[in-house]
């Protein structure tokens, strides 16, 4: 039956297309206008649509089912008061609904008005057929409140009607996470696998949970099952090599990461942590064969480049760190991490000038943390630029008006720029958060006397 319904629909989408290409005028009757305008509705053809629910409602006005396509495609334009007005008209059309209740509760949804949403939605409990539908929207509404004990109560009401509701699962146990009820999560999982032994997702879930609460042994037990449910389910063989990887089991771990390079294209994230499995176990050369193997087939993913080069930043070979280091920068020059990883190379390296450039990048780049900037303020003080330890110091300033330090490391770059009233005033606006500390007055022996 289903497949005659789809090709009675296919042939009425290709009449209405060879209709607009020729100008032939084809008789349509009304189902065919719906199914026609809702095709393209769902493809995201929203003119197409609207041209077929157009010429539907210019032959049969009045039509119930073209008129909620009508209220679908004013709540995508945003004209909810049209929305609304459509949908009053058809309430009087049609006081019970479902369809009607349902759009009137998404467009007070849409506004905003989420207990009015849940108001239409709770009256049309009372005549509805499928009340496990309703009371997913209403779980949706009391999500979008944040209100998360009653939106527990319509979702574990979907998956006591349906234990394979899986959305409805997912939002559940989105609620239990947010209200910190572990216990409750493992005893609604717990419930569903009782009634379906073999449901992969709920054996995963339940070791997700299992590892958000430290029990590690329970939580690779289930995700087992989950792979035995599933032997396909690439996230369980990833959830448990993380958890192997944690208990310092670093050979199973690799063989279930290896699990999923045969389930899955490669990715550097897989091959990454391959990679820090074997460099665990002090294989080396299989660690930086895997860490290469991730930047070349994923070089846009900046954790594989900072791995590599902490490799080589351990061994002491800051030149192969620097050199991997400038190629990581040439396709992620917007990481700080990897500046930052350029500050420490440059500084082994005892190339001034290059940890100066790359603190100020990270500064650029929006890294407005103490450590940076205060590290950059030092850098161009020892090499006497005064002026751009000034134009540093004036940020971390905004940042931080109680670090007392930054006041006095300012008063120092304008005492030898000759600023002596700024230098002044800085010294006074320092003493009222705290005194100079020692590396400090190391740099500025002078404010000693201040």
């Amino acid at each position: 039956m289903t497949t005659n319904n789809s090709e009675e629909i296919k042939n009425s989408i290709y009449r209405f297309n060879e209709m607009l290409k020729t100008n032939f005028v084809y008789f349509f009757d009304v189902k065919e206008f719906q199914n026609i305008s809702e095709y393209y509705l769902s493809i995201g053809e929203i003119q197409l649509s609207k041209k077929a629910l157009s010429m539907g409602l210019s032959q049969h006005p009045n039509n119930l089912d073209l008129l909620l396509i009508k209220i679908e495609h004013l709540i995508l334009d945003k004209r909810f008061t049209s929305a609304k007005k459509t949908l009053e008209n058809l309430d009087l059309i049609s006081p019970y609904n479902e369809e009607v209740f349902i759009q009137k509760a998404s467009v007070e949804s849409k506004l905003g008005n989420h207990l009015e949403s849940i108001n239409l939605l709770i009256k049309l409990l009372d005549f509805t057929e499928e009340p496990s539908d309703v009371w997913n929207l209403i779980g949706m509404e009391y999500l979008l409140l944040e209100d998360y004990y009653n939106a527990e109560y319509f979702f574990k009401n979907c998956i006591l009607e349906n234990p394979e509701d899986y959305p409805s699962l997912y939002n559940l146990l989105y609620c239990y996470e947010q209200m910190n009820l572990n216990e409750k999560a493992i005893n609604i999982l717990k419930k569903i696998i009782k009634y379906n032994p073999y449901s992969e997702i709920a054996w995963h879930q339940l070791g997700c949970v299992y590892s958000k609460i430290n029990e590690i042994e329970e939580a690779i037990s289930c995700f087992d099952y989950a792979i035995i449910s599933d032997n396909k389910l690439i996230s369980a063989y990833i959830e448990k090599a993380k958890l192997l990887e944690l208990n310092s089991n670093f050979f199973k771990a690799i063989e279930n990461y290896k699990s999923v390079l045969k389930l899955s294209d490669p990715s550097a994230f897989i091959y990454t942590k391959i990679g820090q499995c074997y460099i665990n176990t002090f294989n080396h050369k299989m660690g930086l064969k895997y860490f290469l193997k991730a930047i070349h087939v994923e070089p846009n993913y900046e954790k594989s480049w900072i791995k590599l080069i902490d490799y080589f930043i351990k061994l002491n070979n800051f030149k192969k760190a620097n050199y991997y280091l400038n190629k990581s920068l040439r396709i992620n020059s917007d990481c700080i991490d990897l500046w930052e990883k350029s500050v420490e190379i440059n500084k082994n390296l005892k190339l001034k000038k290059n940890v100066t450039l790359s603190y100020e990048t990270m500064i650029d780049l929006g890294d407005s943390r103490w450590s940076t900037l205060i590290s950059c303020i030092d850098e161009w003080i020892v090499q006497k630029n005064w002026k751009k330890a000034i134009e540093i110091g004036l940020k971390a300033k905004t940042h931080f008006p109680n670090k007392s330090e930054v006041f006095y490391k300012l008063a120092g770059c304008y005492l030898k720029l000759g600023q002596n009233l700024k230098s002044n005033n800085s010294i006074k606006n320092g003493k009222k958060i705290g005194l100079p500390n020692f590396k400090t007055i190391k740099m500025f022996p002078e404010l000693k006397t201040k």
